[in-house]
């Protein structure tokens, strides 16, 4: 599993700023749980210890998790890429031809997805099936639902 993951610096800086308030912030009060309950002697029947225990098993996983995110992280820097096509982190309008229905997305890397919020993966299928256009280009995309046809609007960038 060592693909590397595109993301913006600003989603690199987030990711490594939840690293560090989960180990400077999240695991000092479970490591004193832990010391607590050891000091109070038998371990074997204590409830505490054995919370705090799972409690810092769960935790160090995630940042594990996030650590191995943080060192695949490939920084793509927007401002260096072409922005007359969609390619990673573009904004961009389109109209779905079947209802005329105007949709706005971000193509984001993975940790950054949001489709509530129209950040998808550049990687998903939708994704892929825009990388590449250009502003009044048409695309046919297959999804799991079948194939959706979509006009570009606009294609923008964060700067």
């Amino acid at each position: 599993m060592s693909d590397s993951i595109p993301m913006t610096q600003d989603a690199y800086n987030r990711l490594m700023k939840e690293i560090e308030k989960l180990e400077k912030e999240d695991l000092p009060p479970i490591l004193e749980r832990l010391a607590a309950a050891r000091a109070e002697g038998d371990l074997s029947e204590n409830a505490e210890y054995h919370g705090a225990r799972e409690s810092q098993g769960l935790l160090m996983a995630k940042i594990t998790e996030l650590k191995s995110r943080a060192s695949r992280a490939q920084i793509i820097d927007t401002s260096m890429i072409n922005h007359d096509e969609i390619r990673f982190g573009a904004k961009i309008t389109v109209k779905r031809l079947r209802d005329n229905r105007t949709i706005q997305y971000q193509l984001v890397g993975a940790g950054d997805d949001d489709a509530r919020n129209g950040k998808i993966l550049s990687t998903s299928p939708l994704g892929r099936g825009f990388l590449g256009k250009k502003k009044g280009e048409l695309c046919e995309i297959k999804v799991p639902a079948g194939i959706v046809k979509y006009e570009v609007l606009d294609i923008s960038y964060d700067e």
